[in-house]
């Protein structure tokens, strides 16, 4: 069985955008491949590290995956691995968290948890 949270890596524009009209059709990189890119607990840091280097004021939205159903597909990106992509704009209900991003001691990025 594959993870019930994933997580979508958000500029603080995106984040503001998704709050405030409750649906995130995706950034320019989800609107190009066709689905929105999101990634597991072990996947974020370097998700943020390959395509986020360098950027600040960014986000981190947990998503539940059961709450999205058919729309989420399992498919290989980076290395093989399997990523959670979703088919269908993100809606702000399937968020169960999110705060602005910041990393541990060790550089790993720190997940949000729900309240």
């Amino acid at each position: 069985m594959q993870t019930p949270t994933a997580y979508k890596v958000l500029t603080a524009d995106q984040m503001a955008a998704l709050s405030a009209t409750g649906s995130f059709a995706g950034a320019p990189i989800d609107l190009a491949d066709g689905y929105v890119h999101l990634s597991t607990a072990a996947q974020v840091t370097e998700t943020v590290d390959k395509h986020f280097a360098g950027q600040s004021d960014l986000w981190v939205a947990a998503i539940d995956l059961a709450a999205l159903g058919e729309a989420v597909r399992w498919e290989p990106s980076r290395g093989g691995q399997l990523f959670p992509h979703i088919y269908a704009a993100l809606p702000m209900a399937a968020v169960v968290a999110h705060a602005p991003l910041t990393r541990d001691a060790a550089g790993a990025v720190v997940l949000p948890r729900p309240a």
